[in-house]
Protein backbone atom coordinates (compact mmCIF):
# COMPACT_ATOMS: atom_id res chain seq x y z
CA UNK A 1 0.00 0.00 0.00
CA UNK A 2 1.15 3.63 -0.88
CA UNK A 3 0.02 7.21 0.48
CA UNK A 4 1.27 9.02 -2.42
CA UNK A 5 -0.06 11.70 -4.36
CA UNK A 6 -1.30 11.05 -7.99
CA UNK A 7 1.57 9.26 -10.19
CA UNK A 8 3.96 9.12 -7.48
CA UNK A 9 5.02 6.12 -5.95
CA UNK A 10 7.34 5.20 -2.81
CA UNK A 11 7.16 6.47 0.54
CA UNK A 12 5.78 10.08 1.43
CA UNK A 13 7.84 13.04 1.22
CA UNK A 14 7.45 16.01 3.59
CA UNK A 15 5.69 17.89 0.57
CA UNK A 16 3.43 14.61 0.32
CA UNK A 17 2.14 14.64 4.12
CA UNK A 18 1.74 18.48 3.64
CA UNK A 19 -0.85 17.45 1.51
CA UNK A 20 -2.28 15.14 3.13
CA UNK A 21 -3.22 16.68 6.19
CA UNK A 22 -3.46 20.07 5.29
CA UNK A 23 -0.96 22.15 6.69
CA UNK A 24 -1.65 25.87 6.61
CA UNK A 25 -0.56 28.17 3.62
CA UNK A 26 1.52 31.59 4.41
CA UNK A 27 -1.40 33.92 3.12
CA UNK A 28 -4.79 33.02 2.75
CA UNK A 29 -6.83 34.77 0.25
CA UNK A 30 -9.01 37.06 1.67
CA UNK A 31 -11.01 38.04 -1.06
CA UNK A 32 -12.44 34.87 -1.70
CA UNK A 33 -13.04 34.61 2.07
CA UNK A 34 -15.02 37.74 1.85
CA UNK A 35 -16.97 36.48 -1.10
CA UNK A 36 -17.58 33.33 0.42
CA UNK A 37 -18.83 34.77 3.75
CA UNK A 38 -20.92 37.67 2.20
CA UNK A 39 -23.07 34.82 -0.15
CA UNK A 40 -23.52 32.83 2.83
CA UNK A 41 -25.23 35.75 4.74
CA UNK A 42 -27.32 36.55 1.15
CA UNK A 43 -28.27 32.92 1.16
CA UNK A 44 -28.55 32.14 4.77
CA UNK A 45 -31.21 35.11 4.83
CA UNK A 46 -33.14 33.82 1.90
CA UNK A 47 -33.31 30.57 3.39
CA UNK A 48 -34.94 31.93 6.80
CA UNK A 49 -36.89 34.47 5.20
CA UNK A 50 -38.60 31.02 2.67
CA UNK A 51 -38.76 28.85 5.48
CA UNK A 52 -40.83 31.50 8.36
CA UNK A 53 -42.95 32.48 5.30
CA UNK A 54 -41.91 35.56 4.51
CA UNK A 55 -41.61 34.74 1.20
CA UNK A 56 -43.93 32.82 -0.28
CA UNK A 57 -42.18 29.21 -2.07
CA UNK A 58 -45.02 27.16 -2.52
CA UNK A 59 -48.09 26.32 -0.99
CA UNK A 60 -46.74 23.94 0.78
CA UNK A 61 -45.51 25.06 4.94
CA UNK A 62 -41.88 22.69 5.25
CA UNK A 63 -42.26 24.19 8.76
CA UNK A 64 -44.49 21.85 9.83
CA UNK A 65 -41.92 19.03 11.01
CA UNK A 66 -40.80 21.54 13.48
CA UNK A 67 -43.74 22.80 15.10
CA UNK A 68 -45.33 19.79 15.29
CA UNK A 69 -43.48 16.50 14.49
CA UNK A 70 -40.44 17.91 15.97
CA UNK A 71 -41.95 19.74 18.90
CA UNK A 72 -44.14 16.73 19.80
CA UNK A 73 -40.96 14.88 20.41
CA UNK A 74 -39.65 16.76 22.64
CA UNK A 75 -42.01 17.42 24.73
CA UNK A 76 -42.09 13.82 24.76
CA UNK A 77 -38.64 13.28 25.65
CA UNK A 78 -38.42 15.88 28.77
CA UNK A 79 -40.58 13.20 30.65
CA UNK A 80 -37.22 10.63 30.09
CA UNK A 81 -38.60 8.31 27.26
CA UNK A 82 -38.65 8.02 23.76
CA UNK A 83 -41.64 8.46 21.28
CA UNK A 84 -42.44 4.75 21.89
CA UNK A 85 -46.18 5.48 20.59
CA UNK A 86 -44.95 7.48 17.33
CA UNK A 87 -44.02 5.74 14.63
CA UNK A 88 -42.41 8.29 12.93
CA UNK A 89 -39.55 8.12 15.35
CA UNK A 90 -37.29 6.73 13.06
CA UNK A 91 -33.93 7.76 14.34
CA UNK A 92 -31.02 6.20 16.72
CA UNK A 93 -30.92 7.42 20.28
CA UNK A 94 -28.86 10.35 19.69
CA UNK A 95 -31.31 12.35 17.85
CA UNK A 96 -32.67 13.02 21.13
CA UNK A 97 -29.83 15.41 21.85
CA UNK A 98 -30.71 17.24 18.98
CA UNK A 99 -34.30 17.28 19.19
CA UNK A 100 -33.50 18.99 22.91
CA UNK A 101 -31.01 21.12 22.01
CA UNK A 102 -33.10 24.17 20.71
CA UNK A 103 -34.89 23.79 24.17
CA UNK A 104 -31.83 25.19 25.68
CA UNK A 105 -32.24 28.83 23.71
CA UNK A 106 -34.33 31.23 25.59
CA UNK A 107 -36.69 31.76 22.21
CA UNK A 108 -39.98 29.63 20.99
CA UNK A 109 -38.81 26.29 19.87
CA UNK A 110 -39.79 26.79 16.49
CA UNK A 111 -37.36 30.22 16.31
CA UNK A 112 -34.52 28.41 18.27
CA UNK A 113 -34.54 25.36 15.88
CA UNK A 114 -33.38 27.94 12.90
CA UNK A 115 -31.10 29.12 15.02
CA UNK A 116 -29.30 25.64 16.06
CA UNK A 117 -29.30 25.21 11.79
CA UNK A 118 -27.87 28.43 11.02
CA UNK A 119 -25.05 27.79 13.82
CA UNK A 120 -24.23 24.24 13.02
CA UNK A 121 -24.10 25.73 8.97
CA UNK A 122 -22.05 28.64 9.53
CA UNK A 123 -19.89 25.90 11.43
CA UNK A 124 -19.93 23.89 8.62
CA UNK A 125 -19.46 26.95 6.00
CA UNK A 126 -15.99 28.35 8.45
CA UNK A 127 -14.30 25.00 8.47
CA UNK A 128 -14.34 24.40 4.88
CA UNK A 129 -13.30 27.93 4.65
CA UNK A 130 -10.36 27.40 6.83
CA UNK A 131 -9.60 23.78 4.92
CA UNK A 132 -9.50 26.28 1.79
CA UNK A 133 -6.09 27.89 3.06
CA UNK A 134 -4.01 25.08 3.51
CA UNK A 135 -1.22 24.22 0.94
CA UNK A 136 -2.86 21.84 -1.93
CA UNK A 137 -5.94 22.87 -0.89
CA UNK A 138 -9.16 24.67 -2.33
CA UNK A 139 -12.02 26.97 -1.59
CA UNK A 140 -13.92 25.24 -3.90
CA UNK A 141 -15.27 22.82 -1.36
CA UNK A 142 -16.00 25.98 0.85
CA UNK A 143 -18.57 27.34 -2.76
CA UNK A 144 -20.04 24.33 -2.79
CA UNK A 145 -21.43 24.19 0.55
CA UNK A 146 -22.28 27.27 0.64
CA UNK A 147 -23.84 27.79 -3.20
CA UNK A 148 -25.31 23.97 -2.42
CA UNK A 149 -26.93 23.85 0.64
CA UNK A 150 -29.77 26.92 -0.85
CA UNK A 151 -30.36 24.77 -3.90
CA UNK A 152 -32.61 22.87 -1.20
CA UNK A 153 -34.58 25.16 -0.48
CA UNK A 154 -36.21 26.40 2.98
CA UNK A 155 -36.16 22.57 3.24
CA UNK A 156 -32.36 22.63 4.28
CA UNK A 157 -33.49 24.79 7.91
CA UNK A 158 -36.68 22.67 8.52
CA UNK A 159 -34.98 19.24 9.27
CA UNK A 160 -32.28 18.72 11.27
CA UNK A 161 -30.10 17.01 8.67
CA UNK A 162 -27.68 20.13 8.43
CA UNK A 163 -26.95 19.48 11.97
CA UNK A 164 -25.92 16.02 11.00
CA UNK A 165 -24.22 16.86 8.38
CA UNK A 166 -22.65 19.72 9.68
CA UNK A 167 -21.17 17.03 12.44
CA UNK A 168 -20.12 14.73 9.71
CA UNK A 169 -18.25 17.78 8.23
CA UNK A 170 -16.39 18.42 10.69
CA UNK A 171 -15.02 15.06 11.64
CA UNK A 172 -14.33 14.20 7.93
CA UNK A 173 -11.81 17.36 7.41
CA UNK A 174 -10.46 16.02 11.00
CA UNK A 175 -9.84 12.52 10.68
CA UNK A 176 -6.60 12.23 9.14
CA UNK A 177 -4.81 14.72 11.25
CA UNK A 178 -6.37 13.93 14.66
CA UNK A 179 -7.89 10.82 14.12
CA UNK A 180 -8.87 10.42 17.39
CA UNK A 181 -11.01 13.29 17.45
CA UNK A 182 -12.53 12.97 14.07
CA UNK A 183 -13.62 9.50 15.10
CA UNK A 184 -15.71 10.55 18.19
CA UNK A 185 -16.92 13.02 15.50
CA UNK A 186 -18.35 10.77 13.28
CA UNK A 187 -19.18 8.41 15.85
CA UNK A 188 -21.76 10.71 17.59
CA UNK A 189 -22.99 11.62 13.92
CA UNK A 190 -23.58 7.66 13.37
CA UNK A 191 -25.20 7.74 16.98
CA UNK A 192 -27.76 10.64 15.69
CA UNK A 193 -28.52 9.17 11.84
CA UNK A 194 -26.11 6.29 11.27
CA UNK A 195 -24.59 7.57 8.40
CA UNK A 196 -21.98 9.78 9.24
CA UNK A 197 -20.23 5.99 10.29
CA UNK A 198 -19.69 5.25 6.33
CA UNK A 199 -16.92 8.29 5.89
CA UNK A 200 -14.72 6.21 8.02
CA UNK A 201 -14.66 3.56 4.99
CA UNK A 202 -11.40 5.54 3.28
CA UNK A 203 -9.29 6.53 5.99
CA UNK A 204 -5.58 5.13 5.27
CA UNK A 205 -4.62 2.07 6.61
CA UNK A 206 -2.68 1.78 9.61
CA UNK A 207 -2.78 3.64 12.72
CA UNK A 208 -4.96 6.55 11.51
CA UNK A 209 -7.52 3.76 11.17
CA UNK A 210 -7.47 2.15 14.15
CA UNK A 211 -7.23 5.05 16.13
CA UNK A 212 -10.54 6.35 14.07
CA UNK A 213 -12.70 3.63 14.26
CA UNK A 214 -12.18 2.74 17.93
CA UNK A 215 -12.92 6.41 19.01
CA UNK A 216 -16.17 5.95 16.79
CA UNK A 217 -17.03 3.17 18.16
CA UNK A 218 -16.07 3.53 21.49
CA UNK A 219 -18.05 6.86 21.25
CA UNK A 220 -20.89 5.74 19.35
CA UNK A 221 -20.98 2.09 22.35
CA UNK A 222 -20.93 4.61 25.50
CA UNK A 223 -23.80 7.53 24.60
CA UNK A 224 -25.58 5.17 23.36
CA UNK A 225 -25.37 3.31 26.70
CA UNK A 226 -26.07 6.32 28.53
CA UNK A 227 -28.98 6.79 26.88
CA UNK A 228 -30.40 3.65 26.91
CA UNK A 229 -29.92 3.61 30.81
CA UNK A 230 -31.33 6.86 31.13
CA UNK A 231 -34.25 6.93 28.93
CA UNK A 232 -36.47 3.63 27.97
CA UNK A 233 -36.68 2.48 24.02
CA UNK A 234 -33.94 3.66 22.95
CA UNK A 235 -33.63 1.09 20.31
CA UNK A 236 -37.47 0.92 19.46
CA UNK A 237 -36.51 2.39 15.52
CA UNK A 238 -35.11 -0.75 14.70
CA UNK A 239 -38.48 -1.90 14.90
CA UNK A 240 -40.48 0.69 12.79
CA UNK A 241 -37.19 0.79 10.21
CA UNK A 242 -38.10 -3.18 9.22
CA UNK A 243 -41.49 -2.90 8.48
CA UNK A 244 -41.10 0.37 6.09
CA UNK A 245 -42.57 0.86 3.08
CA UNK A 246 -41.07 1.74 -0.41
CA UNK A 247 -41.11 5.74 -0.27
CA UNK A 248 -42.68 7.28 -3.22
CA UNK A 249 -39.33 9.29 -3.70
CA UNK A 250 -37.22 6.63 -3.61
CA UNK A 251 -34.99 5.17 -6.87
CA UNK A 252 -37.28 1.43 -6.36
CA UNK A 253 -40.52 3.61 -6.67
CA UNK A 254 -39.92 4.41 -10.21
CA UNK A 255 -41.15 1.46 -11.60
CA UNK A 256 -44.09 1.51 -9.86
CA UNK A 257 -44.87 4.72 -10.57
CA UNK A 258 -44.89 4.13 -14.33
CA UNK A 259 -46.89 1.45 -13.62
CA UNK A 260 -48.93 3.12 -12.31
CA UNK A 261 -48.82 5.90 -14.39
CA UNK A 262 -50.06 3.69 -17.44
CA UNK A 263 -52.70 1.93 -15.32
CA UNK A 264 -51.19 -1.94 -14.32
CA UNK A 265 -50.40 -0.97 -10.73
CA UNK A 266 -53.21 -0.81 -8.17
CA UNK A 267 -51.59 -0.44 -4.72
CA UNK A 268 -52.02 2.89 -2.57
CA UNK A 269 -49.98 5.78 -1.99
CA UNK A 270 -50.62 6.66 2.34
CA UNK A 271 -48.47 7.91 4.99
CA UNK A 272 -46.74 5.24 6.25
CA UNK A 273 -44.21 5.48 9.06
CA UNK A 274 -44.01 9.03 8.89
CA UNK A 275 -43.33 9.26 4.79
CA UNK A 276 -45.68 8.83 2.10
CA UNK A 277 -45.14 4.99 0.87
CA UNK A 278 -46.59 3.15 -1.84
CA UNK A 279 -47.49 -0.34 -0.69
CA UNK A 280 -49.11 -3.12 -2.78
CA UNK A 281 -48.20 -5.61 -5.18
CA UNK A 282 -44.54 -5.83 -6.17
CA UNK A 283 -43.37 -3.88 -2.66
CA UNK A 284 -41.73 -6.41 -1.28
CA UNK A 285 -39.90 -7.35 -3.87
CA UNK A 286 -38.61 -4.03 -4.51
CA UNK A 287 -38.05 -3.80 -0.86
CA UNK A 288 -35.77 -7.51 -0.93
CA UNK A 289 -34.16 -6.18 -4.05
CA UNK A 290 -32.94 -2.97 -2.44
CA UNK A 291 -31.62 -4.34 0.47
CA UNK A 292 -29.66 -6.57 -1.58
CA UNK A 293 -28.40 -3.92 -3.18
CA UNK A 294 -27.32 -2.54 -0.02
CA UNK A 295 -25.22 -5.10 0.71
CA UNK A 296 -24.10 -5.55 -2.38
CA UNK A 297 -22.60 -1.82 -2.62
CA UNK A 298 -21.58 -2.56 0.57
CA UNK A 299 -19.50 -5.58 -0.56
CA UNK A 300 -18.02 -3.95 -3.51
CA UNK A 301 -16.87 -1.29 -1.18
CA UNK A 302 -14.82 -3.92 1.16
CA UNK A 303 -13.62 -5.53 -1.82
CA UNK A 304 -12.00 -1.77 -3.13
CA UNK A 305 -10.75 -1.36 0.51
CA UNK A 306 -8.81 -4.58 0.24
CA UNK A 307 -7.37 -4.08 -3.12
CA UNK A 308 -6.37 -0.12 -3.09
CA UNK A 309 -3.00 -0.14 -3.37
CA UNK A 310 -2.76 3.69 -2.82
CA UNK A 311 -3.87 6.78 -0.62
CA UNK A 312 -4.24 10.18 -2.24
CA UNK A 313 -4.41 13.06 0.20
CA UNK A 314 -8.06 12.97 -1.30
CA UNK A 315 -9.03 9.17 -0.78
CA UNK A 316 -10.33 9.26 2.66
CA UNK A 317 -13.21 12.04 1.36
CA UNK A 318 -13.65 10.38 -1.70
CA UNK A 319 -14.49 7.56 -0.09
CA UNK A 320 -16.83 8.66 2.34
CA UNK A 321 -18.99 10.08 -0.39
CA UNK A 322 -18.77 6.68 -2.95
CA UNK A 323 -20.20 4.99 0.22
CA UNK A 324 -22.81 7.37 0.69
CA UNK A 325 -24.21 7.68 -2.55
CA UNK A 326 -24.27 3.46 -2.36
CA UNK A 327 -26.54 4.12 0.85
CA UNK A 328 -28.94 6.87 -0.93
CA UNK A 329 -29.63 4.74 -4.13
CA UNK A 330 -30.18 1.59 -2.81
CA UNK A 331 -32.54 2.89 0.35
CA UNK A 332 -36.15 2.31 0.09
CA UNK A 333 -36.39 5.83 0.91
CA UNK A 334 -34.80 8.88 -0.09
CA UNK A 335 -36.27 12.15 1.59
CA UNK A 336 -35.21 15.93 0.15
CA UNK A 337 -32.57 16.69 3.32
CA UNK A 338 -30.72 13.39 1.68
CA UNK A 339 -29.35 15.85 -0.58
CA UNK A 340 -27.72 18.07 2.14
CA UNK A 341 -25.74 15.01 3.14
CA UNK A 342 -24.28 14.57 -0.51
CA UNK A 343 -23.59 18.17 -0.90
CA UNK A 344 -21.84 18.03 2.58
CA UNK A 345 -19.55 15.20 1.97
CA UNK A 346 -18.90 16.48 -1.77
CA UNK A 347 -17.76 19.37 -0.02
CA UNK A 348 -15.09 18.14 1.77
CA UNK A 349 -13.84 15.89 -1.69
CA UNK A 350 -13.56 19.44 -3.27
CA UNK A 351 -11.64 20.92 -1.06
CA UNK A 352 -8.43 18.85 -2.41
CA UNK A 353 -7.10 20.30 -5.41
CA UNK A 354 -6.36 15.95 -7.11
CA UNK A 355 -10.16 14.66 -5.71
CA UNK A 356 -11.61 12.25 -7.90
CA UNK A 357 -15.14 13.40 -7.42
CA UNK A 358 -15.06 16.57 -9.40
CA UNK A 359 -18.00 15.24 -11.88
CA UNK A 360 -19.91 13.95 -8.64
CA UNK A 361 -20.26 17.15 -7.15
CA UNK A 362 -21.00 18.59 -10.88
CA UNK A 363 -24.24 16.04 -10.85
CA UNK A 364 -25.48 16.57 -7.90
CA UNK A 365 -26.01 20.31 -8.14
CA UNK A 366 -28.48 19.98 -10.75
CA UNK A 367 -30.01 16.72 -8.71
CA UNK A 368 -30.07 18.99 -5.67
CA UNK A 369 -32.33 21.74 -7.80
CA UNK A 370 -34.37 18.50 -9.68
CA UNK A 371 -35.18 18.06 -5.55
CA UNK A 372 -36.54 21.00 -4.89
CA UNK A 373 -38.55 21.05 -7.86
CA UNK A 374 -39.66 17.73 -6.55
CA UNK A 375 -40.58 18.61 -3.32
CA UNK A 376 -42.09 21.14 -2.63
CA UNK A 377 -43.45 22.20 -5.69
CA UNK A 378 -44.34 19.22 -7.48
CA UNK A 379 -45.09 16.83 -4.14
CA UNK A 380 -49.09 16.36 -5.31
CA UNK A 381 -47.81 15.52 -9.11
CA UNK A 382 -45.00 12.87 -7.46
CA UNK A 383 -48.01 11.23 -4.94
CA UNK A 384 -50.41 10.82 -7.83
CA UNK A 385 -47.81 9.37 -10.42
CA UNK A 386 -48.31 12.25 -12.75
CA UNK A 387 -46.42 12.83 -16.11
CA UNK A 388 -44.68 16.01 -14.17
CA UNK A 389 -44.40 14.41 -11.12
CA UNK A 390 -42.83 11.24 -12.50
CA UNK A 391 -40.59 13.17 -15.16
CA UNK A 392 -39.08 15.09 -12.44
CA UNK A 393 -38.54 12.37 -9.65
CA UNK A 394 -37.21 10.06 -12.44
CA UNK A 395 -34.69 12.88 -13.60
CA UNK A 396 -33.45 13.20 -10.38
CA UNK A 397 -33.46 9.96 -9.51
CA UNK A 398 -31.21 8.90 -12.37
CA UNK A 399 -28.69 11.51 -11.59
CA UNK A 400 -27.92 10.31 -8.45
CA UNK A 401 -27.44 7.02 -9.62
CA UNK A 402 -25.22 8.05 -12.64
CA UNK A 403 -23.20 10.00 -9.72
CA UNK A 404 -23.17 6.56 -7.71
CA UNK A 405 -21.90 4.84 -10.74
CA UNK A 406 -18.99 7.91 -11.92
CA UNK A 407 -17.94 8.16 -7.73
CA UNK A 408 -17.12 4.44 -7.69
CA UNK A 409 -15.58 3.89 -10.73
CA UNK A 410 -13.02 6.95 -10.38
CA UNK A 411 -12.63 5.96 -6.56
CA UNK A 412 -11.69 2.45 -8.04
CA UNK A 413 -9.49 4.11 -11.04
CA UNK A 414 -7.86 6.85 -8.54
CA UNK A 415 -6.39 3.90 -6.00
CA UNK A 416 -5.29 1.43 -8.59
CA UNK A 417 -1.15 0.86 -8.18
CA UNK A 418 0.76 2.47 -10.77
CA UNK A 419 2.54 -0.07 -13.46
CA UNK A 420 6.00 0.83 -13.07
CA UNK A 421 7.67 2.59 -16.47
CA UNK A 422 8.61 -0.41 -18.88
CA UNK A 423 12.61 -1.22 -19.18
CA UNK A 424 13.74 -0.85 -22.83
CA UNK A 425 16.70 -3.20 -23.35
CA UNK A 426 18.50 -1.70 -26.18
CA UNK A 427 20.41 -3.71 -28.64
CA UNK A 428 24.38 -4.48 -28.03
CA UNK A 429 26.27 -1.52 -30.72
CA UNK A 430 28.86 -3.29 -32.16
CA UNK A 431 32.42 -2.32 -31.26
CA UNK A 432 33.77 0.28 -33.99
CA UNK A 433 36.45 -0.84 -36.11
CA UNK A 434 39.33 1.68 -36.06
CA UNK A 435 40.96 3.93 -33.80
CA UNK A 436 38.84 5.38 -30.79
CA UNK A 437 39.43 9.27 -32.37
CA UNK A 438 37.83 11.98 -31.67
CA UNK A 439 35.99 13.27 -35.11
CA UNK A 440 37.84 16.46 -34.72
CA UNK A 441 41.33 14.68 -35.34
CA UNK A 442 40.22 11.72 -37.37
CA UNK A 443 41.76 13.66 -40.66
CA UNK A 444 45.11 14.49 -38.65
CA UNK A 445 45.44 11.09 -37.73
CA UNK A 446 44.75 9.55 -40.94
CA UNK A 447 47.73 11.44 -42.05
CA UNK A 448 49.87 9.97 -39.55
CA UNK A 449 48.94 6.49 -40.50
CA UNK A 450 50.34 7.41 -44.08
CA UNK A 451 53.67 8.89 -43.20
CA UNK A 452 54.56 5.51 -41.13
CA UNK A 453 53.40 3.09 -44.28
CA UNK A 454 56.42 2.48 -46.47
CA UNK A 455 56.12 3.84 -50.15
CA UNK A 456 54.95 1.71 -52.70
CA UNK A 457 57.36 1.30 -55.51
CA UNK A 458 56.02 1.42 -58.97
CA UNK A 459 56.17 -2.00 -60.97
CA UNK A 460 58.66 -2.57 -63.40
CA UNK A 461 58.20 -2.27 -67.03
CA UNK A 462 58.76 -5.30 -69.73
Amino acid sequence: MELAPTGHTGSTSSTERLALTGSPAPSPAGGALWALGGTWLATRTLILLMATGVLRFSGTDVSSDISVIYHGWYEVLQTGTFPLDDVTWQYPPGAALVILLPGLLPWSYLVSFFVVCGLFDVLAAGLLMRAGTRRGRSFTGAWMWVAGVPLLGPTVYCRYDIVVTAIAVTGLLLVLRRPALGGLLLGLGGLVKLWPLLALAGTPRGRRTRRAWVSAGATAAALGFLLTAGMNGAFEFLTFQKERGIEVESLGALPLHFARLFGSWDGQVTMNYGSLEMLGPWVPVISRVSVAGTLAGFGWLLVWRLRAARWQPSTAFDAALAALLVFTVTSRVISPQYLVWLVGLAAVCLTVRGTSQKPVAILLLPATVLTTVEFPLLFSAVQHSEPWGVAVITARNLLLLAATVVSCRRLWRSTRSVEPAPTVVLPQEQPVQGYPVRPGIAYEQALLDDLDRPPVRPAPTA
